[in-house]
């Protein structure tokens, strides 16, 4: 608490230009990114297991 009163007590005269806006995008678009490939890594592993399992015993008959 004592931490976020000292940041907010002090006026600053600080520019932030537009390269800010673009980082923030960028950060936010790389983690959002990173966790759906992520997501995309788990789940696609059983998937061809099972699909390579089906094509596997339809190749046998």
């Amino acid at each position: 608490m004592l931490i976020g009163y000292l940041i907010l007590l002090f006026k600053t005269l600080a520019y932030i230009g537009p390269g800010l806006g673009g980082g923030v995008i960028a950060a936010v678009l790389g983690v959002l990114a990173s966790f759906f490939l992520a997501l995309f890594a788990i789940l696609w592993y059983p998937f061809k297991r099972l699909y390579q399992k089906i094509r596997k015993k339809s190749d046998d008959i």
